[in-house]
């Protein structure tokens, strides 16, 4: 119950947002029943994740500033999220909707992690929220990419590429070693959510959209390629 007191506020006004975007969202576009009962359950489960990993601090303010931008950037991109079930009903309107609320949240990526630094409540829970929140971001646009007809299945890589990254270390445990922080990383996740959203866009004719993604998959490859030879390099050295 402590942890509920901790951090229910914070979550009801998560969802206050969260219904206003996915009820304006289902009615600019006439989308299905199915909607809304589907934006609903992934905040639900988002909701049940925070409760269960958020550090009961004690504190009077909750999650905390930092991460109340991260749960407000989460209430605007799960109800985007959703509509890549619901690809063959988009128009040219709602990817253009689909543009505007994706950047107005990768705009607020970069609030979240400031706000923690200058306000020295800096995290491993706010840190794993924003990326795992990115991460997610990634899948639902590329699956949204392949869906409007821009590109093939294979832009799906672009989002499941740390999926895979993680599933791999299960087998090969050198790639579950620490790594260092880099800005190269943070670039690149920009790069990847920037591109999508290009991809995205009504008036980008699909050879361009292919090649755009294309690009933004060999740069991906490139980062996660430059992880894996340091994580097995640093392997070796221990043995």
């Amino acid at each position: 119950m402590t942890r509920v007191r901790s951090v229910g506020v914070d979550l009801a006004a998560g969802a206050l947002l969260l219904a206003a975007v996915a009820i304006t969202t289902w009615r600019l576009f006439d989308l299905s029943a199915t909607y809304l009962p589907q934006a609903v359950a992934l905040y639900a489960l988002l909701a049940v994740l925070v409760l269960w990993t958020a550090p009961v601090t004690g504190r009077p303010d909750g999650l905390g500033t930092a991460n109340r931008v991260t749960l407000g950037r989460a209430a605007l991109l799960l109800p985007i999220a959703v509509l890549a079930l619901h690809g063959e009903g988009l128009d040219a309107p709602a990817y253009w909707w689909i543009i505007g609320v994706s950047t107005i949240a990768m705009a607020l990526d970069g609030v979240d992690g400031w706000t923690a630094r200058r306000s020295g409540t800096a995290t491993g829970f706010g840190a794993r929220f924003d990326m795992e929140l990115d991460a997610f971001l990634l899948v639902a646009l590329s699956i949204l990419v392949w869906r409007s007809g821009q590109t093939g299945p294979w832009v799906i890589l672009i989002g499941m590429l740390r999926y895979l990254f993680v599933a791999a270390g299960w087998i090969w445990p050198a790639l579950q070693g620490r790594l260092p922080a880099s800005r190269r990383r943070k670039v690149m996740c920009v790069v990847q959510g920037v591109a999508l959203l290009v991809c995205l866009g009504p008036i980008v004719p699909a050879p361009m959209a292919s090649v755009t993604a294309a690009g933004a998959l060999g740069l991906l490859v490139y980062s996660f390629a430059t992880d894996v030879r340091y994580l097995v390099r640093g392997s070796a050295q221990v043995r």
